[in-house]
């Protein structure tokens, strides 16, 4: 019965990370590169 107890617990804990996820929204948006880098040997 205890061990009946353990995975229900898991499972609980489990969905209960997976809502969690679905509410926090996943990633979050990557920021655009706004700067230029100097390449050698190119013209300015």
């Amino acid at each position: 019965m205890a061990r009946k107890r353990i995975w229900l617990v898991a499972a609980v804990a489990f969905a209960a990370v997976l809502v969690w996820a679905y509410i926090d929204g996943g990633e979050e948006p990557l920021r655009p590169v706004a700067y230029d880098v100097a390449v050698p040997g190119q013209p300015r």
